[in-house]
């Protein structure tokens, strides 16, 4: 995205046409063609471990999955904020969110087990690992990140994408998309005082998940009681 193609976005972002810009590069256009090509690697073996969990354990590990591809203007912003050119090759080497997949799960263990289970398949490379759910951020955001490199297969060539994966539970969803939300207000009083609520709250939706894990485990005995007797 050098030369004729390295305008000077800033520029344009007043305008709001930096987005119209990224879109006419070619060269950029088909690197977002091979990061959505990821995610559909990724989702698809996502959606086959959800049915064999439902048909091995009668019930499905996760909620809903919801994938988004980083939009041209996040992508110049973030680039901007690292100091580093705007060209194919360094968003490629520089950002592991580009592409990304958030699974939705009824419990904190099916987490850990879906987690477990993607990274064992043989084409996965696993990049990266944060567990916030253990190690919860200061602000009380749980989640577990994955940064997965996954092959792709192109006409003409083999290709090896990253892509981030986020598992939350839906309570830590609820949290961090009402957080995010006012995380962004303007003219907020008592900052300090919001955000010793928020962490309140994050630490109350911990400790439910978990003990709607253990009701879960409770109803699970009984069952499995019944079905002996």
């Amino acid at each position: 995205m050098q030369g004729s193609e390295g305008l000077e976005l800033a520029a344009f972002l007043k305008d709001g046409e930096a987005e119209q810009i990224f879109q006419e590069m070619k060269p950029f256009r088909q690197l977002m063609m091979q990061y959505e090509c990821a995610l559909q690697e990724v989702e698809t073996k996502l959606n086959v471990l959800n049915t064999e969990f439902s048909l091995e354990y009668d019930r499905n590990p996760f909620e809903t999955i919801k994938t988004r591809i980083k939009r041209p203007l996040s992508i110049y912003n973030k680039m901007e904020r690292l100091g580093e050119a705007i060209t194919v090759e360094n968003i490629e080497s520089c950002l592991n969110d580009v592409a990304g997949i958030r699974v939705i799960c009824s419990f904190p263990e099916d987490i850990y087990t879906i987690a477990e289970l993607i990274s064992k398949q043989d084409d996965i490379n696993v990049l990266a690992r944060k567990d916030y759910i253990k190690n919860p951020k200061e602000n009380g955001y749980r989640s577990l990140h994955l940064i997965l490199e996954i092959p792709i297969f192109l006409s003409n060539e083999k290709k090896y994408m990253k892509v981030e994966v986020q598992f939350r539970t839906i309570a830590m969803d609820f949290w961090a998309s009402v957080e995010h939300k006012l995380k962004y207000k303007k003219n907020i009083k008592n900052p300090q005082e919001i955000a010793e609520q928020l962490k309140h709250c994050a630490d109350t939706i911990a400790d439910v998940d978990f003990r709607m894990q253990e009701i879960r485990h409770h109803i699970d005995k009984i069952a499995e009681t019944c079905k002996l007797e």
